[in-house]
């Protein structure tokens, strides 16, 4: 853990939602890891219970009690911030990290699977909200940070319409609860929004496919754990929003200068790279409305850690022979003299 996340006060204590796998799972080992104490909720009871052994294992003083629950529940919500009261006596941090995706064209994609979408992860993290600010208002500060995406906070691609677009609406329910906080007094409550790039978790393999069609994930740019340190950090300092990824500054730049370019490149990719042929997988529910269970994991399997390295080894090649070729340039130049030497 790097000192920057080190800066969280050990005992801090965080809720933390869909922390039975992929990013969710990844932040709470990271609080855990320093010192803080966590009530982790998830559908997958027995995902929990791993999460919670994990956790515990982390840091001596790191403690856990898993509360399953489904978000978009709110009564059941509101029960996971009791049972945090309960056991930690307040709510420092609130990670609302749960959520679902469906594949699939706008007009073939199940009604119901829309809903249930929306229902998880929109209405689910306005649960959590509502959950978690009561006792933030107790206590006069606390921080709610809502994992969203670039997908849908700068860029769109085919087949994943709901996805993008209930990632969109994280950010104005964001925006919207800042300004009521800021006009209701609450000055010590910090909302953050983390829009991370594609990420090395489960969720091609959870996600339900209504496309007929043979999946192969995007290329992950990022680990889960890399996403984790940034919502530590963001506990630590919130910001109003965070961008996490190799690329996440640069996308959003490059949409907005040449957006026809960059859709028409998605657009190819997703189409011709990310899908097979019509008719070679069967369609899935995923775990839209069925928990993980023993599919729960942080990682995707897509080795994102080692795409990493080469990306930074191939930037300190690059860089290298710059620095060698202009090197090569200034020996090549003639010993140029003073036409007069001082005296």
């Amino acid at each position: 853990m790097r000192a920057r996340e080190r800066g969280l006060a050990p005992g801090t204590v965080v809720v933390v939602t869909g922390a039975s796998s992929g990013i969710g799972r990844a932040v709470a080992r990271a609080f855990a890891a320093c010192g803080a104490r966590l009530a982790v909720t998830a559908r997958s009871t027995d995902a929990l219970d791993e999460v919670v052994r994990e956790c515990a294992a982390a840091h001596a003083l790191a403690e856990a009690v898993a509360v399953p629950a489904d978000v978009t529940d709110a009564a059941a919500t509101a029960r996971v911030a009791e049972a945090a009261l309960d056991r930690f006596g307040r709510v420092d941090v609130w990670v609302n990290a749960a959520g679902v995706g469906v594949l699939g064209r706008l007009d073939q994609v199940p009604p119901d699977d829309v809903r249930r979408l929306w229902e998880v992860n929109v209405l689910g993290v306005l649960h959590g909200m509502r959950a978690a600010l009561p006792a933030m208002r107790r206590r006069g500060r606390g921080v709610i940070i809502d994992l969203s995406s670039l997908l849908g906070g700068a860029v769109e691609a085919p087949y994943q319409g709901p996805y993008a677009a209930s990632k969109a609406a994280l950010i104005t329910l964001d925006e919207v609860l800042r300004q009521e906080l800021a006009l209701s007094g609450d000055h010590g409550i910090s909302v953050c929004t983390v829009l991370p790039t594609g990420v090395d978790t489960p969720f091609f393999q959870h996600a339900a496919n209504r496309t007929g069609r043979r999946v192969r994930s995007l290329p992950a740019v990022a680990t889960p754990e890399r996403v984790a340190a940034a919502v530590v950090r963001a506990a630590v300092r919130p910001r109003r929003r965070v961008v996490v990824g190799p690329g996440a500054r640069l996308l959003p730049i490059t949409h907005a200068l040449a957006p026809s370019l960059v859709r028409s490149v998605i657009q190819r990719r997703t189409e011709k790279t990310y899908f097979g042929a019509p008719g070679t997988a069967p369609e899935t529910d995923g775990i839209l409305h069925e928990p993980s269970g023993d599919t729960a994991a942080v990682s995707g399997g897509r080795q994102a850690r080692l795409r990493t390295a080469g990306r930074r080894a191939a930037v300190l090649a690059v860089g290298a022979g710059v620095v060698a070729g202009a090197l090569r340039v200034r020996s090549r130049r003639p010993l140029r003299l003073p036409s007069r030497l001082p005296l």
